[in-house]
């Protein structure tokens, strides 16, 4: 789902689950997103917070009471995580969505692009 052509992401989210609400959110967004994320995710569920790319800002924890949901930060981690997460992505076949792909000739126009935040997934540098 792409959060930045459907405003309305958590409606989405619910309607595709007949209305529970997903099992996990990974939030990037911090306090802009967080609220969506929550109604996103099911009674019981899972909110991953990993970054704060919308800026601070005032959240009601209220909903994550009523909804039993766990919120959790996420660090970098340690080398024995990095290499456990390697393996599940390798054993589940996780594939980054990749935006766009750049010439290393062409790199200031690969950083100028990444920071418009205009991007959907990753932008790549090809060596």
């Amino acid at each position: 789902m792409n959060y930045r052509t459907n405003a309305g992401w958590d409606k989405w989210a619910r309607q595709q689950t007949g209305g529970a609400g997903v099992d996990v959110v990974v939030e990037v967004g911090g306090a802009g997103t967080l609220e969506r994320s929550v109604k996103a995710v099911k009674t019981g569920g899972h909110v991953a917070l990993i970054g704060v790319l919308s800026g601070m800002g005032a959240f009601n924890p209220l909903p994550i009471l009523m909804k039993a949901v766990r919120l959790q930060g996420v660090f970098v981690g340690s080398r024995a995580m990095f290499e456990q997460m390697n393996c599940i992505i390798a054993e589940k076949q996780i594939r980054p969505v990749i935006d766009r792909v750049f010439p290393f000739a062409e790199a200031p126009a690969a950083f100028k692009y990444l920071e418009s935040g205009s991007h959907f997934g990753k932008v790549v540098m090809s060596v």
